[in-house]
């Protein structure tokens, strides 16, 4: 998202009980917010009506919901929670910068304040299903159904169902695959390890390379971010060369562009047809 609008909060003085230390606990001590909510201020200052913005009175009555409604041992914990909170209650958030500041922090030298900082938003994210192991229908609704009902998720579509012959040279049964288009609050990391929590609730076993499966779920996109670790990259590094993916991903997404080869869905399943065509 680009950061032009922004709700700015600052200095907002919280008394909680977030500390290491048991007196620290106990007794208490005052910390400071300051927050920056980025959002589209456009409709609100077209209508001059409130509901068409975020209410900072609220979002600072939220803010104290969350620091004060138990203790953390770190106030990187505390961030956290009054972040995330902030992103869930205020649907027109979609990204804000928190700093959480500890001017009477236990240090037996003079400072002006100690403190963290964190940035957290919503993330557009595209995932491609499969399976073709068991009742693969069953599998794969409720693995959506789980993502829809997770609290980190939101504007969850999916594309059509697709029958499809299996992917490299192991003989197995036809898969049925899919896309989902979502926002989260995962990262990318949370997101992978979440995803296979849904494979091994499925039974999911990894066996075989390109071998059958009860299911299925690869990250494609996430954002417009690059990311090349041991067992995840992002954007999927096989995608361009499968209709299984860029067919259901045609339905949600075609004008996506591919952060790294610069074509959009559509142009790359246009490639790989015409490839199919000349063989």
């Amino acid at each position: 998202m680009k950061k032009k609008d922004c709700i700015h909060i600052r200095g907002l003085r919280i008394f909680a009980h977030h500390g290491v230390f048991a007196f620290e606990k106990k007794e208490g001590q005052m910390f400071v917010v300051n927050a920056d909510l980025y959002t589209d201020l456009s409709r609100a200052g077209a209508s001059d009506r409130l509901e068409e913005s975020t209410h900072y009175g609220e979002v600072c009555e939220q803010m104290k919901k969350s620091l004060t409604r138990q203790s953390y041992d770190l106030i990187e914990r505390a961030a956290e929670e009054a972040a995330r909170d902030i992103l869930l209650h205020f649907p027109l958030v979609e990204e804000v910068t928190l700093e959480l500041q500890k001017p009477q922090a236990p240090v037996e030298m003079e400072f002006e304040t100690l403190s963290v900082e964190i940035t957290r938003g919503w993330h557009k994210i595209y995932i491609a299903f499969g399976s073709n192991m068991g009742n693969s229908r069953r599998y794969i609704k409720e693995a959506l159904i789980s993502i829809e009902e997770h609290p980190h998720f939101r504007g969850v579509r999916t594309s059509e169902y697709f029958i499809t012959a299996p992917y490299g040279e192991v003989e197995q049964e036809d898969f049925i695959n899919g896309v989902l288009e979502a926002e989260t609050l995962l990262n990318p990391r949370q997101l992978l390890d979440y995803l296979h929590q849904l494979e091994a609730a499925a039974g999911r076993e990894r066996k075989i390379h390109w071998g059958p499966r009860t299911l299925d779920l690869d990250i494609l996109f996430y954002d417009k971010e690059v990311l090349e670790e041991e067992d995840l990259q992002i954007p999927h590094r096989d995608m361009a060369n499968r209709d299984f993916v860029l067919i259901p991903l045609m339905q949600l997404a075609p004008c996506f562009r591919h952060p790294v080869l610069g074509k959009t869905v559509e142009e790359m399943a246009g490639e790989l047809k015409e490839r199919y065509v000349r063989e």
